[in-house]
């Protein structure tokens, strides 16, 4: 597989090399030669183990930090909660008492929405 870099203008190809396209080099130069096949099929794994190494000490120092990113956030979500139901519950609070004001006092309510109306009125003119 190849292709060319979007920033040159050439006929020159880049060839990008997999872990099958080493393993079907290190298979094909065995099947030429027996000693240079060792070395290449050598090459290869001593790549692919220290790509696994390099991948585990990766994920050891991955994985405390995803644990914490994780408690962080199901502390967040539960301080959220907590801050909506108290917001809810003083809502209810002052939707209680204006009720109770207004059946104490409907008159001065009476009052207040035609003030208010009046007001509003003469601000959208």
């Amino acid at each position: 597989m190849s292709t060319t870099p979007n920033n040159e203008k050439s006929d020159k190809t880049v060839p990008f090399t997999t872990a099958e396209d080493a393993a079907k080099l290190a298979n094909g130069i065995a099947s030429s030669s027996a000693p240079s096949s060792t070395a290449a099929a050598d090459l290869v794994n001593r790549v692919a183990d220290k790509a696994h190494a390099t991948i585990d000490r990766l994920a050891t120092t991955a994985a405390p930090k995803a644990q914490q990113l994780q408690k962080s956030l199901e502390d967040t979500n539960e301080l959220l909660h907590d801050r909506a139901e108290r917001l809810r519950s003083t809502g209810n609070e002052w939707c209680d008492s204006l009720r109770t004001n207004v059946r104490e006092h409907p008159l001065t309510a009476i009052g207040t929405a035609l003030a208010v109306g009046l007001l509003i009125a003469r601000l959208t003119r």
